[in-house]
């Protein structure tokens, strides 16, 4: 998977700057495609100078810096497993992937918690050191081995690995077709942090396998900084969240004009038409959305090839097989055109996981005879654009990421002044979704504020409610179980 990034070929220039890391102050970070190469290829034999086994995982705990990119490709550069993790985490969080894992070796951010135990620490100073290893090549991988373990909330209430092989980098191709029209011309903005797939992938795996250039910022917000970034450095592609764009909309200069601009993509959670429809109207361009999973990453999508239909994220890219399918678990059929069902992915997609990690009994709930079906809910017009229509199961999106309702209920129901829990998400105004916490108290007391701080000491912000609403009763079913779809949709 590195090699296919960042080895020296015919279509990737080794003196061209492959990524540029903006800090908000001084000069940028650069490198050129020579450096790239190089510089994962040490860590990858460094890693291995240090005895680690093929296959053992290394656990990347750092914010948005350029080691956190390297050590990742450096990582699988050596035939070992990197699992990047949100620097959002809390401590606790963070020693739950690394237990879970069995990461061998951890690189750490020293401004960032972690019970490492008697495991080696890499810090900045160490990986810098590792990148001056001498080079012994790329490390000769199957396509079906695994490459890289990334963890994302579950049902469960605790978050579940998910293993993807070397064969996922090829499974990418149809994105750059049908959602990018990606050249090695181009500049890839893209606005996530460097732990998160939709930046890992579309941020550098895909541009650096096509010869193109990539910028990333890792200074003080700034929300000014995007529109500045595409004109400073002439980007053609610009990836972020749809809140994202909400904000550069409502708050940046970018009605100032961005003329290199090709398209923007967006990912993450649901596009509302009224923002794409504010963008097109100050900028003159389209926003491209794609739907995906940490499962299989982007596979539905409106771009190039695909013209924007408003409320739908598009339809399958060139050479996805997808379907609609009925519940049966184990012959599923396709359900009839514009009728809702689970939607499928066929066990052919190369950019499939391998597998949920030490986690059988959830591969066994995922998969449908030949199919993927990860939860989603969805119907498919006579057009073969896919509209979708919620999830099967609970968990909720924020800000782009899974959180799983089970997680967030048992940190708000550690506070004692909370009886009960249930948690669900909810719209707050139009096209804005967040985390509302329904609370049956336990006596007279009703602080709000005390119970969100008390929950943003075990979760990452993201996960955190933004809502607590006072209730007497939670909805539940006959046998008593929480119905939490029976919770308002909206506060």
């Amino acid at each position: 998977m590195a090699a296919f990034c960042l080895a020296p070929a015919p279509h990737r220039d080794p003196s061209k700057v492959a990524l540029t890391i903006e800090h908000g102050r001084g000069e940028p970070g650069r490198w050129t495609y020579e450096a790239l190469d190089h510089a994962v290829q040490g860590i990858a034999a460094g890693l291995a100078a240090r005895g680690l086994p093929k296959g053992d995982r290394v656990l990347i705990r750092m914010g948005n810096t350029p080691e956190a990119a390297l050590m990742f490709f450096g990582a699988i550069a050596g035939g070992f497993v990197p699992v990047p993790t949100s620097a959002q985490l809390t401590e606790r969080e963070a020693d739950f992937v690394l237990e879970n894992s069995g990461a061998s070796i951890v690189a750490l951010s020293p401004d960032l918690l972690l019970d490492a135990g008697h495991l080696d620490i890499l810090l900045p100073a160490d990986i810098a050191t590792l990148t001056a290893t001498p080079v012994t090549g790329y490390a000769d991988t199957h396509k079906a081995a695994p490459a890289f373990l990334v963890y994302t909330s579950g049902t469960s209430g605790t978050p579940k690995g998910v293993l993807h092989a070397h064969r996922s980098v090829w499974g990418r191709k149809p994105m750059v077709d049908g959602w990018y029209g990606l050249g090695c011309d181009d500049v890839m903005v893209h606005a996530g942090a460097m732990n998160w797939t939709y930046t890992l992938g579309v941020g550098l795996s895909d541009p650096w396998a096509n010869g193109a250039s990539t910028v990333l910022y890792n200074g003080p917000k700034n929300i000014n900084i995007w529109p500045h970034l595409i004109r400073a450095y002439e980007g053609t592609l610009f990836a972020a969240v749809p809140s994202l764009y909400r904000q550069m909309l409502r708050d940046s200069d970018i009605g100032d004009g961005i003329p290199s601009l090709r398209h923007g993509l967006t990912a993450g959670e649901p596009l509302p038409a009224l923002v794409a429809a504010d963008w097109r109207e100050t900028t003159g361009l389209p926003l491209y959305e794609a739907l995906g999973m940490s499962e299989c990453s982007t596979y539905i999508s409106s771009g190039p090839v695909t013209p924007v239909r408003n409320g739908s994220p598009g339809r399958a890219q060139p050479g996805r097989c997808i379907s609609i399918l009925s519940d049966e678990q184990t012959d599923p059929q396709p359900v009839p055109q514009g009728k809702t069902g689970l939607l499928a992915v066929h066990n052919s997609d190369p950019a499939l996981m391998l597998r949920y990690w030490n986690r059988p009994e959830e591969d066994a709930q995922v998969w449908k005879g030949d199919w993927f079906c990860g939860g989603d809910l969805a119907h498919m017009d006579a057009d073969g654009y896919i509209w979708f229509e919620g999830r099967a199961d609970d968990v909720m999106n924020a800000q782009g990421y899974r959180v799983s309702p089970a997680e967030v209920e048992a940190a708000v129901a550690s506070h004692g002044d909370v009886a009960e829990v249930a948690v669900r998400e909810v719209a707050a105004a139009s096209g804005v979704h967040i985390i509302a916490a329904f609370v049956k108290p336990a006596g007279d007391g009703q602080d709000a504020s005390a119970i969100m701080s008390h929950a943003a000491s075990s979760l990452a912000a993201y996960k955190c409610p933004r809502e607590i609403v006072f209730v007497d009763e939670l909805p539940r079913t006959a046998n008593g179980k929480l119905a939490r779809k029976r919770l308002p949709e909206r506060i």
